[in-house]
């Protein structure tokens, strides 16, 4: 007789991010594909790290003679100087900020989760997301038994985001009481910028009820507004007192350096016990990837005005997509509402003007993967 599931395994489904690419795997003699999903990025990596990469077992290499070894749990130095080196390399001030190396952005959300919200259905407080979000940050909150609680932003016809006013943030906040709010200043999936004033708001509004502020900036740099960057670490004390020792951002490897795979994220901090204590709950898991970390840790030693040429190449690449795209799904579907491509790598098509309410996006999702196909110069892909 076979073994019973738990209850989670019971109900597990994959998440929507990778759903399709399941069931597209289940077609027998499947078209080749083409792959559109620009979040799965196709680019080579930084150059540096390229570099290392090409010479991993080399003679005189750290990796010359076979041996892999353990890293520190916190991550090897040089690791955690890249991240602190990229945040430099934006204007942003690195000084009294604590870098842990953790298996990609995803167990730097679950740390996070962790280490600021409480068990459902406790005294502890829940996880404050912006829908359109993440969905991995609801994923993760049900794999550890945390809660979370929406504000809603709004796309409106001309294809702009906008968040709830200030005071329902504050209203939500005061209801809920959470012990953090996720913040994505170049949003994942929506494609909304956050400019500096809105985060501040909102850190103003994480001091006055006491919640941890958390800014995943996996697509930081990645914006084309004409706007300068922004960034949690670009709050001052002066603009909103109380803000230092509550603020958390998510670094990764994957979306501006090209490097999904290598499964390298960080966690930044300036509350040292906050640091200290996800180190030691990071503890259980070893260390974060070796050869991973010494890939990355190239960028330890590139300056900033390199760094920031890279930026500029990678928005120009991304942009330009980003405007194609847009411009073309309104002139193949007159009336869709495509989001403004304003940062990060995506896009929102909303079919509201076109269909009912009936519509069922994951069912056209799955149908897509599951039977769909298309002609492009006489090859079905």
């Amino acid at each position: 007789m076979p073994g019973t599931l738990s209850a989670h395994f019971s109900q597990c489904e994959p998440s929507a991010i990778r759903a399709a690419q399941i069931e597209f795997a289940k077609r027998q003699n499947p078209p080749e594909v083409i792959n559109v999903a620009i979040g799965n990025v196709s680019l080579p990596m930084h150059p540096a790290m390229a570099e290392r990469l090409r010479n991993l077992g080399q003679p005189g290499k750290p990796f010359g003679d076979g041996i892999v070894k353990y890293t520190q749990a916190v991550g090897t130095d040089e690791a955690r100087s890249a991240f602190l080196n990229i945040i430099a390399s934006s204007g942003f001030d690195t000084g009294g900020l604590y870098c842990q190396i953790t298996d990609g952005g995803s167990q730097a959300m679950e740390l996070c989760l962790i280490g600021t919200c409480g068990p459902a259905g406790s005294s502890e407080r829940p996880l404050l997301l912006v829908d359109a979000a993440y969905t991995n940050y609801t994923a993760f909150a049900k794999r550890l038994g945390r809660k979370t609680v929406s504000i809603q932003r709004t796309l409106s016809e001309e294809g702009t985001f906008s968040l709830p006013s200030l005071e329902a943030i504050r209203q939500a906040m005061a209801t809920h009481k959470p012990g953090a709010i996720v913040v994505i200043p170049y949003d994942n999936p929506t494609g909304h910028f956050y400019p500096q004033d809105v985060l501040i708001d909102l850190a103003k509004l994480c001091v006055e009820h006491d919640v941890w502020m958390i800014s995943d900036e996996a697509y930081r740099e990645l914006h084309y507004t004409g706007s300068s960057p922004s960034s949690v670490w670009c709050i001052t004390e002066e603009q909103v007192p109380g803000i230092s020792g509550r603020r958390i951002s998510i670094e990764t490897a994957s979306k501006v350096w090209n490097a999904c795979g290598l499964r390298i994220g960080g966690i930044v901090t300036d509350h040292p016990e906050f640091h200290q204590r996800s180190v030691a709950e990071y503890t259980a898991n070893l260390c974060p990837n070796a050869l991973g970390q010494h890939i990355f840790g190239a960028l330890a030693h590139e300056n900033h005005a390199d760094l920031r040429a890279w930026y500029e190449k990678q928005r120009g690449y991304y942009a330009g997509m980003m405007q194609s795209f847009t411009q073309s799904m309104h002139e193949e579907l007159p009336g869709v509402i495509v989001s403004s491509p304003d940062a990060s790598l995506y896009s929102v098509v909303d079919v509201r003007r076109l269909v009912s309410n009936s519509f069922q996006a994951q069912a056209f999702v799955h149908a897509c993967a599951s039977e769909g196909s298309a002609d492009l110069n006489g090859k079905p892909y």
